[in-house]
């Protein structure tokens, strides 16, 4: 049984959630569990538990990122864009993972994935989401 890292995995969740977003875009049926089977060797809870959260609370993230993208909307980035900035922000978020790991993992996704543009942006976009989660003591 092989084991990926964290890192790894996040990149596995990245890919997933960028297919999702293509079926949900064409309107296609799909099940979750599928997808995720189909980009995993081995079940992996960390990977589950990321796209489940992503998904069920994609609104509530999309709506995070939209009110810190400057003269941007999530939906005008690249499919592998809005999958590491969902990843990221539901991490900030929902989950116990230490905010700067969460950042960190996003801007290396980024840097490896994305024009570096839209590395700044997701950067910046979670630097402020980040700075109010601080001030705002959560």
């Amino acid at each position: 049984m092989e084991k990926i890292t964290r890192s790894e995995a996040r990149e596995k969740i990245m890919t997933i959630l960028y297919q999702v977003n293509i079926f949900n875009k064409n309107k296609l049926d799909y099940k979750l569990d599928e997808i995720i089977k189909n980009n995993l060797e081995v079940d992996n809870e960390f990977v589950k538990d990321i796209v489940y959260g992503v998904t069920t609370y994609q609104n509530e993230i999309d709506f995070l990122a939209n009110k810190y993208l400057k003269d941007w909307k999530i939906e005008r980035l690249g499919n592998t864009d809005q999958a590491i900035l969902r990843i990221a922000i539901y991490e900030l978020i929902y989950t116990d993972t230490p905010d700067v790991v969460a950042i960190n993992e996003a801007i290396e996704l980024s840097k490896k994935y994305s024009d570096d543009n839209v590395s700044k942006m997701i950067n910046g976009v979670l630097d402020k989401i980040y700075k109010n989660k601080v001030d705002n003591g959560k």
